[in-house]
C-alpha cells in the first residue's frame, strides 16, 4: 500500500492541532508520513521536545513528527500540502510552493477567507486546491505548545472547480482515520461564505470599537454597522452564485448569541495590542476588491476599514 506523504505547513492554533492528530495517528501507522514546517523557535522546540497539545481530547500530549523542517526548501516529495498560516504569508508561501507542486499534488488550504482559493489559483495554477473552511478553538500557548478547548476541530473542505475529476476521498479518509472531523462536500463556497458573514462582520466592529462578540450583537449602533456589513458580504456572494440560506443574516447573529457574552474576536485582539501583521486585508480588504471588481458598493466596510487603518479604536 503506498504511504501518503502529507506537509503541516505552519504549527500555530491550526496546523498544531491538526498536525498533532495527523502526526499521532501515522506514527504507527504506516499509510502516511507526517511532515512539519514551522518557523525557527517553534522548529527547534518541537524537534528537540515534539509538539504539545493541551486537549480534553486525547491522553497522550506530546508527538514527533515523521520530519521536521524550518524551510519548505528542504522538504522532498508531498502528496498533500496543508497550508495552516495568517493570511498576509500565503503569498509568499504559495511561491515557494510552486515548483514543488504536481498535477496530482493536492492542497488543503485551512485559513480564514472567502478568497483564499482565488489567491492560491493566481500563482500555483497546477495541482488540486480542495476550498476549506476550519472551525476550531487552538492557540497558541507557548513555541511548541497548542492548547485546544471547546468542541472538536472540523473541516469543510470541497471539490476543486478546476479538476473536478479528481476523487479526494483516499485522502479525505486518512484525516477520518486520525479522528478529525472532517466533511468533504461537492461545493464547499457555501460554508467558507457562511462562516465568513460571521468573522467579518463581527471581527471588523469589535476591532473598531473593542467590544465583545455580546457587545456587538447587543449594543444598537455596533449591532446596525456589523448589519451593514453583512449586507455587502450578501450583495457579492449573490453576484458570485455562492448558494446561501435566506435567513444567512439572521442566521449569524444567531450564531454571535451562542458565544459567551464577553467573547473577544481574534482580529479585535491583534489589533488592540498593536500587532503589525493583523488580518484586517482578509477580512475588509477582500469585500473592498470585490466590490470594486464586482462594481458593488461597499460604504460601510470601506469606512471600518478606514477608521481601523487610521487608528480610530474606540
Amino acid at each position: 500500500m503506498k504511504t501518503t506523504e502529507f506537509t503541516i505547513i505552519g504549527l500555530g492554533g491550526v496546523g498544531g492541532y491538526f498536525g498533532f492528530k495527523l502526526a499521532q495517528k501515522y506514527a504507527t501507522d504506516h499509510a502516511a508520513n507526517i511532515t512539519f514546517i514551522a518557523r525557527e523557535k517553534t522548529y527547534e522546540i518541537v524537534k528537540e521536545n515534539g509538539l504539545t497539545l493541551i486537549s480534553s481530547e486525547n491522553e497522550g500530549s506530546i508527538v514527533r513528527p515523521y520530519q521536521i523542517f524550518k524551510d519548505l526548501a528542504e522538504s522532498g516529495h508531498t502528496d498533500v500540502f496543508v497550508i495552516c498560516v495568517k493570511e498576509y504569508d500565503l503569498e509568499n508561501i504559495c511561491h515557494q510552493l510552486k515548483d514543488k507542486i504536481k498535477n496530482d499534488t493536492v492542497i488543503l488550504p485551512l485559513m480564514n477567507g472567502v478568497d483564499i482559493y482565488e489567491r492560491i489559483r493566481k500563482i500555483i495554477t497546477n495541482g488540486i486546491v480542495l476550498p476549506s473552511c476550519v472551525y476550531v478553538a487552538s492557540h497558541i500557548k507557548e513555541k511548541g505548545v497548542v492548547e485546544h478547548k471547546g468542541n472538536p476541530g472540523k473541516i469543510i473542505a470541497g471539490r476543486d472547480p478546476e479538476n473536478k475529476q479528481f476523487d479526494s476521498q483516499p485522502i479525505i479518509n486518512l484525516f477520518k482515520e486520525a479522528s478529525i472531523d472532517i466533511e468533504y462536500k461537492e461545493d464547499s463556497f457555501p460554508a467558507i461564505w457562511s462562516k465568513y458573514f460571521f468573522i467579518a462582520s463581527f471581527g471588523l466592529v469589535s476591532a473598531r470599537y473593542n467590544k465583545s462578540i455580546g457587545q456587538v450583537n447587543e449594543e444598537p449602533d455596533l449591532h446596525r454597522r456589523a448589519l451593514l456589513i453583512m449586507q455587502e458580504i450578501l450583495a457579492i456572494a449573490i453576484k458570485k452564485e455562492i448558494s446561501l440560506p435566506e435567513n444567512i443574516i439572521e442566521l449569524t447573529f444567531q450564531k454571535a448569541a451562542s458565544f459567551p457574552f464577553q467573547t473577544p474576536t481574534s482580529l479585535q485582539l491583534d489589533v488592540q495590542s498593536g500587532k503589525e501583521h493583523t488580518e484586517l486585508e482578509l477580512f475588509a480588504g477582500a469585500i473592498i476588491a470585490y466590490g470594486e471588481n464586482l462594481s458593488i458598493p461597499v460604504s460601510e466596510t470601506t469606512s471600518i476599514y478606514n477608521e481601523i487603518k487610521k487608528g480610530i479604536l474606540v
